[in-house]
C-alpha cells in the first residue's frame, strides 16, 4: 500500500469514515496570538532537488566533516560560481547530502562539478562539489494537502517542506549558529557549571495549516561548550584553583568519566613548533600520562635508528618544548595523534549533547523561564531583525511574508465539577483556574488502612534524630486523619541504614522490624534520603519493584526537619493512590455523560529511548489502562523494545493484559476503548495507527469471539514548538498565559485530520506549552466538542495533584511508568532519556542520559517486563 492511501482521512465527527474536519463549537470565543507568521505566498511551480556529493581533491572522506564545515564550503562554491555554471540561480543545502534550487541546474543525467578553494583557518584544502538532480518537488500538492483535495498525507509534501525550511535556514545561519532548524547566538549567554555555557535562539519551520502555510517561530535555549583552553575548562569543572592542582586528580579514569564532555568535541591545538593552528575531533586519551606513555620515534638527525621515548620526550626533543603538564594523559585524535592537554583549545559553536548535571539543569531551567509577554517580544524582535520577507533567497524560492504574528481564534471550556468523599466540607466543586487545595477535603476512596509500615532513614543519625523522624510520621498521620486517609500504627519503627552500603540489605532489615501476623506482607516503607541522589533512589525502586514487592514512598531530609502539613498532605496523595485508593474524580453523573454510559477503557503509550552514544541499549514503552468504570485506576505494563525502535512490539499481549485487569476490578467489559499514544511524529500517524490498531482489535478478539468494542485512538505530542499568547491583558491567567481548558482547533492545526491544542493547566512559571491531540480513528463517532472536552475534564482527575495537568492522565501516567523503567533496570545499566522531556516527537530533540556499563546488542530483544507480581496491579508508579 503506498503511503498516499494510507494518509490519515478526513472525518465528518471524528469517524473513521467520511470527509471533513471537525471543529468543536463549545466555550467562550476570543481571538489570541499564535507564534505562527501566515505565509502570503509560496511557490506553485516545481523546486528542484539535487543530489551532492562533496570529495576531496585526493581521495573521499571516510566520515562527513561537521554541518558547519560543510557548509561553509558548499557556500563559497555558490559564491565562486552563482553567475557562472549556477547562472544566478541560488542553492540551498542540508548540510549532508541534498540541495534544492527553485530553478533547474542541471540535469537527472549529467553531475555539475564545481571545483573550489576553500581556506580553513589559514589552512586551503582543495574540494570538488557534484550536482546532480535527484528529484523534481511538486509544490502544487501543498495546497492539495492544505486544503484537502487530494489523497495527499505528511509525508507527501515533506520534501517541499524541507527545501522552504533550509531556504529560511540559509539567511539565519548567516546570523546564528544553526543545529537543524533551531539557531542561536552567544548574545545574552550565560555560563553555568562543567566548562559549558548557556545560549538562546529560535526554533523556525515551515508548518503547513488549514488552507495556509505558515512559518512557526519559537523561542529556544541550548548549553555550549565554552570555547578556550581545554585545561582551563577541566580546572573548572573539578573547582580547582589552577591547572598545578590537576596532578594526581586529573586521571585516566577521570577522564574517561568525562567522556561525554571530551567525545568528539572538535578542538585546535597550537604551539611554536608548528605554523598556525591544526584542528582535530577527540577520540579519547592516553591510557598513561605524557611522562609514562611511549612510541616508537627516527630523530630525523639519526635516520635509520627508531628509539622508543615518551610523548613529552618528544615534544621535548622534537619541538624543543618542555611540557608544563607531563603527568597529564593527552588526548587521542585521527591516526592516533597524540595532543598534550595544555596546547589544546575548545572550538566555537559546539553544541553539548550530553547529560546535565542538577545545577546545570537548574540554571537552564532559570535561564530557559521567561514571562510570556517576553516570548512574544522576542519573537517579533527577531522577526523584524531578520526580516526574512525581504531576503533575495527567500523571495527566489516563491515565499512571502509579513513580519508579523498570526492571529488565531479560540474557546476557553468551563472546568468539570471534581468528586471528594461525602465527609468533605467541600464535597463537589468547580476548580478556579485549574487549582484547588485540600482543605475541607478529604479523599474520595481510602485505600486499606496503613497498619504495617516502617521508617528507613537513610541519613546519619547525627544529622537526623530519632525525635526529628518522630516529629515528622506524627505530622503527617495528622495529615493524613484531614484528608481522610487512615493509619493505624502511629509508631512504625525507625531503622536507620547507609546511603553508601547495601540498599536491599537496609530495605529488608527495615521490613524484617515490622510486626507482622501470619501470612501477611509489609505495606509500605517510607525512605527518608539525604538528598535528591540518584543513584540512591534507583536503588531503592529497582529493589521494590524487583524483588522485595513492597510500595515505598521516598522523600528528602530537608523535609523531615521543618514539618509541613501541605507536604505531608501530598505525601498522603501518593500513599493512598499507591495502596489502592482514589483520591478525587469526576462527578458520577458527568463522567457517565461523557461516556453516554458506556464502560471505558482508557489506555496510554509511550516509548523513552536510550541517551545519546548509547545505541546498545533498550528503549522502553509503557502502556497503562485504567481498572475502573471512573477511569480513575491504573495498571502499567513495561515492555523492552530494540534500541530506538518508535514501534511497539508485543502490545496485542500487553492490551489482552489491560483488557482483563479492567473486567477483574470494573466486573463488565469495556465496550469502548480510548487509546492515547505517545511518542509518535506526524509522518508515523498513518503506519502507527494501522500497526495498533490492528493489535488492539487482535487483543480484544483473543478474549471472545466476536468481542468488538468501540475504539477511539488519538496521537499525543507535547513535544511542540507551537505557543500562543492572550491579546489582551485580562484574557490570560495571572502569569500571562493562556487560561486552563483553552483549545484552539481552526487555522494552524493539521489539515486532513481533526486534531486541537489544550491548555489544561494553569503554568506554575515561564510560558505554557499546549499539549496537541490527533484523532486517527473513532468508532464512537464522538464530536469534536464531546473528545475536547472529555479530554480536559479527565485532566483533572490526575491521582497526586490538586491541580489540572498538562497532558490527558492516561499518557502522563505512561511518562511515569516509563521514567521509572530507569529504576526498575538500573541493575542492566541502563541510561534513558528523560520520559516527560524527550519522549519520540514531532520535533525530537536531545534528553539527558544517566551513566552505566553497555548492554550487549543481543540482550535487547522485545519483551514484557514483570515486576514483583505484590506490586504488579497496583500504581506502584505514582
Amino acid at each position: 500500500m503506498s503511503q498516499r492511501s494510507s494518509s490519515v482521512q478526513r472525518p465528518d465527527t471524528l469517524g473513521a469514515h467520511g470527509g471533513g474536519k471537525a471543529y468543536g463549537t463549545q466555550g467562550q470565543r476570543k481571538r489570541v496570538f499564535a507564534n505562527y507568521v501566515e505565509i502570503k505566498k509560496y511557490p506553485e511551480e516545481n523546486i528542484y532537488q539535487y543530489d551532492v556529493v562533496v570529495r576531496p581533491e585526493r581521495g573521499e572522506f571516510k566520515k562527513l566533516p561537521p554541518p558547519a564545515y560543510m557548509r561553509s564550503v558548499f557556500d563559497a562554491a555558490m559564491v565562486e560560481y552563482r553567475q557562472s555554471k549556477l547562472s544566478g540561480i541560488p542553492m540551498v543545502y542540508d548540510s549532508r547530502k541534498i540541495a534544492y534550487a527553485p530553478k533547474r541546474i542541471c540535469g537527472s543525467q549529467e553531475w555539475l562539478d564545481l571545483d573550489i578553494n576553500f581556506n580553513d583557518d589559514g589552512n586551503t584544502e582543495k574540494y570538488v562539489i557534484r550536482l546532480r538532480e535527484a528529484a523534481v518537488v511538486n509544490t502544487s500538492i501543498l495546497t492539495e494537502f492544505m486544503t484537502g483535495r487530494g489523497n495527499v498525507s505528511m509525508g507527501d509534501i515533506q520534501a517541499a517542506i524541507n527545501a522552504l525550511d533550509l531556504a529560511i535556514g540559509s539567511v539565519l545561519h548567516l546570523e546564528m549558529v544553526g543545529f537543524n532548524r533551531s539557531f542561536f547566538t552567544r548574545a545574552q549567554s550565560q555560563r553555568t557549571s562543567g566548562g559549558l555555557e548557556l545560549w538562546s535562539g529560535f526554533s523556525f519551520s515551515i508548518r503547513p495549516g488549514v488552507d495556509h502555510l505558515y512559518l512557526n517561530v519559537n523561542t529556544a535555549v541550548t548549553a555550549m561548550y565554552t570555547a578556550g583552553s581545554l585545561l582551563e575548562a577541566l580546572t573548572s569543572i573539578m573547582n580547582l584553583k589552577d591547572a598545578s592542582q590537576l596532578r594526581g586528580k586529573l586521571t585516566v579514569q577521570t577522564l574517561r568519566e568525562m567522556g561525554t564532555f571530551l567525545r568528539g568535541l572538535i578542538m585546535f591545538v597550537g604551539h611554536r613548533g608548528i605554523k598556525g593552528r591544526r584542528k582535530f575531533a577527540v577520540r579519547g586519551t592516553t591510557s598513561k600520562s605524557l611522562d609514562v606513555e611511549s612510541f616508537d620515534w627516527e630523530d630525523p638527525d639519526r635516520p635509520g635508528k627508531p628509539e622508543n621515548i615518551t610523548v613529552a620526550q618528544y615534544y621535548q626533543r622534537r619541538y624543543n618544548i618542555k611540557l608544563s603538564y607531563p603527568f597529564l594523559p593527552g588526548l587521542v585524535g585521527r591516526k592516533n595523534s597524540v595532543f598534550p592537554i595544555e596546547f589544546c583549545h575548545i572550538a566555537e559553536n559546539q553544541r553539548y549533547r550530553g547529560h546535565l548535571d542538577e545545577r546545570q539543569t537548574a540554571d537552564m531551567v532559570k535561564f530557559a523561564c521567561q514571562h510570556p509577554s517576553s516570548n512574544m517580544e522576542r519573537i517579533r524582535k527577531v522577526l523584524t531583525q531578520t526580516n526574512l520577507g525581504g531576503q533575495a533567497v527567500v523571495k527566489a524560492f516563491g515565499l512571502s511574508l509579513p513580519n508579523e504574528l498570526a492571529q488565531v481564534e479560540a474557546r476557553v471550556l468551563p472546568p468539570p465539577t471534581v468528586d471528594y468523599a461525602n465527609a468533605s466540607r467541600d464535597r463537589s466543586f468547580v476548580p478556579h483556574n485549574g487549582v484547588w487545595n485540600m482543605m475541607g477535603k478529604m479523599v474520595l476512596k481510602p485505600g486499606p488502612s496503613l497498619a504495617y509500615w516502617a521508617v528507613l532513614v537513610l541519613v546519619n543519625r547525627q544529622y537526623m534524630s530519632d525525635t526529628s523522624v518522630r516529629n515528622f510520621v506524627t505530622t503527617l498521620i495528622s495529615a493524613c486523619k484531614q484528608s481522610g486517609y487512615t493509619i493505624k500504627t502511629s509508631q512504625p519503627p525507625i531503622v536507620y541504614g547507609s546511603p553508601h552500603g547495601d540498599i536491599p540489605r537496609e530495605m529488608m532489615l527495615a521490613c524484617k522490624s515490622i510486626p507482622l501476623p501470619p501470612k501477611t506482607s509489609p505495606q509500605l516503607l517510607l525512605v527518608i534520603l539525604p538528598s535528591t541522589n540518584t543513584q540512591v533512589y534507583q536503588s531503592v525502586k529497582n529493589y521494590a519493584y524487583t524483588t522485595l514487592g513492597v510500595h515505598t514512598q521516598c522523600m528528602q531530609s530537608k523535609h523531615v526537619q521543618r514539618p509541613s502539613m501541605q507536604y505531608c498532605a501530598n505525601l498522603c496523595l501518593k500513599i493512598n493512590a499507591k495502596l489502592g485508593g482514589v483520591n478525587q474524580s469526576l462527578s458520577a453523573g458527568h463522567m457517565s455523560k461523557l461516556l453516554r454510559k458506556k464502560p471505558t477503557l482508557f489506555l496510554g503509550c509511550d516509548v523513552t529511548h536510550p541517551g545519546p552514544g548509547e545505541q546498545h541499549k533498550p528503549s522502553i514503552a509503557a502502556v497503562v489502562g485504567s481498572t475502573n468504570l471512573e477511569g480513575t485506576r491504573y495498571a502499567a505494563t513495561l515492555i523492552q523494545l530494540p534500541s530506538r525502535q518508535e514501534m511497539v512490539d508485543k502490545l496485542q499481549e500487553a492490551f489482552a493484559r489491560h483488557l482483563k485487569l479492567f473486567y477483574k476490578a470494573a466486573g463488565a467489559k469495556p465496550l469502548r476503548i480510548i487509546f492515547y499514544r505517545d511518542g509518535v511524529s506526524e509522518t508515523q500517524f498513518a503506519q502507527v495507527r494501522n500497526r495498533e490498531l490492528i493489535e488492539l482489535q487482535r487483543a480484544c478478539a483473543s478474549l471472545e469471539q466476536g468481542y468488538k468494542p468501540e475504539i477511539t485512538f488519538l496521537a499525543v505530542l507535547k513535544r511542540h514548538n507551537t505557543r500562543f499568547f492572550p491579546m489582551n491583558r485580562g484574557d490570560g491567567d495571572k502569569n500571562g498565559n493562556m487560561i486552563p481548558g483553552t483549545i484552539i482547533d481552526r487555522s494552524i492545526t493539521m489539515p486532513g485530520i481533526t486534531d486541537f491544542y489544550l491548555f489544561a493547566h494553569a503554568a506554575i512559571q515561564g510560558t505554557s506549552r499546549p499539549t496537541h491531540y490527533y484523532v486517527l480513528h473513532d468508532d464512537a463517532n464522538f464530536t469534536a466538542d464531546d473528545i475536547q472536552q472529555l479530554t480536559y475534564h479527565l485532566c483533572y482527575t490526575y491521582a497526586i495533584c490538586t491541580r489540572s495537568v498538562s497532558l490527558v492522565p492516561p499518557v502522563y501516567y505512561a511518562h511515569r511508568v516509563a521514567d521509572r523503567a530507569r529504576c526498575h533496570l538500573v541493575d542492566m545499566g541502563v541510561g534513558f532519556e528523560e520520559a516527560t522531556e524527550s519522549s519520540s516527537g514531532h520535533y525530537g530533540g536531545v534528553g539527558t542520559t544517566i551513566g552505566g556499563r553497555s548492554t550487549a546488542p543481543g540482550s535487547v530483544a522485545a519483551k514484557i517486563i514483570k515486576i514483583n507480581n505484590s506490586l504488579d496491579e497496583s500504581m506502584y508508579f505514582m
